[in-house]
């Protein structure tokens, strides 16, 4: 069976055009995913700062769980890619069939989650009633309704696997543009619609997820060749299933790490004694939670790209260990790193020369002054540090291709939780608000450190004695 498989384009086709056929759709579609999170928290803000509130404390569960969607998708995009290199066509199905048991899983896990924790979580952190109530509704809804965002992982995952990118990017553009459009209508009730705030926010998410999900199952049906999706005599494979989750268990925990770092600092800057503001103190602190969720929809924009280069580069370093390419896996990774260094460098100066421009989309006139007295200074000194982060993320993606995923969540868990919250709660104690942000620039210079010493070992483990095999 192995003999009959066809050799992929990931080992016949010149490195970089290879990279940007399948990184490309992946940033474009990412790019725009990222856009309608930022339209989706626009229209609620200007509904209402309780709203914006509510969406930056609903930040860390709705990240966890598209950290479980995107760890599974990792785990089950390297181990598939890994057999596509050895052209082991039974080692493929398998693992498409047990990475969607365990995608079915997750959703009953979180279903149960926002029929039960939607409500204790959100008046553990909310300062008003508005805001639990706005929160509550908002989380109840995508995390009760996230078999769709589910079946988009998954199914657009086996698409990048096989290198099908630009079909992926067809599906994630398909549930971006249906929120879009849905968004203003369902927020606001125009058309006839009722108005539902931040229900109807949540309500066009789901929508838009469920929709790009069942688009995600018809392409994979349709031209997803490489992969024999037949259930009969299926049964769920422990040893499969444990080769997805080693690899994505640390994906898994490396998300949710970043969804703790950012439960922490909403928990640091509601307790803060702010004293460089006018403001009442707890409309400080709402203001301040609200730039932090500002900045991390913002920043989506600016990062998301290069995530979407991660997942063009992903199955390439894995499909390279497989067939034992060396100097292709090389390469991919030099160039993935000199196209994220660009990117996060145009990032930077945009954040330096308009971030007032950028923080008056999710203002309206009652909070329009706070908002940017404290938010111009948050985004020029947290984006000082996004060209060094190319490098981490790409370093850490590699890890996880070559199979050493315990490696990236190690950085990670010590550059958000080890060195980030902890340098902000002391930054917190001078009670300047705007001292806090250089904890990000602190953790990511350590992050760099770290990066540079796994990158070597990893080198020298996996990639050194490859072997030249063209």
């Amino acid at each position: 069976m192995a003999e009959a498989m066809q050799e992929n384009k990931m080992g016949t086709m010149p490195v970089n055009k290879l990279l940007i056929s399948m990184a490309l759709p992946m940033m474009i579609s990412m790019l725009v995913q990222a856009l309608y999170n930022i339209v989706d928290s626009i229209f609620v803000a200007k509904y209402s700062a309780a709203c914006m509130t509510a969406i930056s404390l609903v930040f860390p569960m709705q990240s966890l769980m598209i950290a479980c969607g995107t760890g599974i998708g990792v785990g089950m995009n390297a181990i598939l890619s890994r057999y596509l290199g050895a052209k082991d066509q039974e080692g493929v199905n398998k693992t498409a069939l047990n990475g969607i048991l365990l995608y079915i899983i997750c959703y009953a896990v979180f279903f149960i989650v926002g029929m039960t924790v939607a409500r204790p979580f959100m008046a553990a952190q909310a300062s008003s009633k508005e805001i639990e109530d706005a929160g509550t509704i908002y989380l109840q809804i995508v995390c009760c309704v996230s078999a769709g965002m589910y079946a988009q992982f998954c199914f657009e995952k086996l698409l990048q696997s096989t290198g099908k990118t630009i079909y992926s990017m067809f599906t994630q553009l398909t549930g971006a543009v249906i929120n879009i459009i849905l968004d203003p209508i369902l927020i606001f009730g125009l058309l006839g619609a009722p108005r539902m705030g931040m229900a109807g926010a949540a309500l066009a998410t789901v929508i838009g997820q469920c929709i790009a999900g069942v688009f995600a199952i018809i392409l994979n049906i349709k031209v997803n060749t490489e992969i024999q999706f037949g259930l009969k005599g299926f049964r769920p494979s422990r040893e499969t299933i444990l080769k997805i989750l080693y690899i994505g268990v640390p994906s898994i925990l490396m998300a949710s790490i970043g969804s703790i770092m950012v439960l922490g600092l909403n928990t640091i800057f509601s307790h803060m004694t702010i004293t460089d503001t006018t403001l009442e103190l707890t409309e400080a602190r709402d203001t301040a939670i609200a730039i932090f969720g500002i900045y991390f929809k913002l920043q989506s924009f600016i990062f998301m790209p290069v995530f979407g280069l991660n997942n063009g580069m992903v199955p390439i370093v894995a499909f390279c260990l497989g067939a034992r390419k060396k100097d292709r896996l090389v390469k991919t990774v030099k160039l993935s790193i000199i196209y994220a260094f660009s990117l996060l460098l145009i990032g930077t100066v945009i954040f330096q020369l308009i971030p007032d421009k950028l923080l008056m989309l999710f203002a309206n006139e009652s909070n329009l002054e706070h908002i940017l007295s404290m938010g111009v200074p948050a985004l020029r000194i947290i984006s000082i540090h996004f060209p060094v982060a190319s490098f981490c993320i790409i370093s850490l993606s590699m890890f996880q291709a070559l199979g050493n995923g315990l490696l990236s969540m190690g950085v990670s868990f010590m550059r958000q939780l080890v060195v980030l919250v902890p340098v902000a709660f002391l930054l917190s104690l001078t009670q300047h608000v705007g001292n806090v942000w250089f904890a990000f620039v602190a953790a990511e210079c350590i992050s760099f450190t770290l990066c540079s010493f796994a990158f070597r070992y990893m080198y020298n483990k996996n990639i050194k004695h490859l072997g030249e095999a063209a």
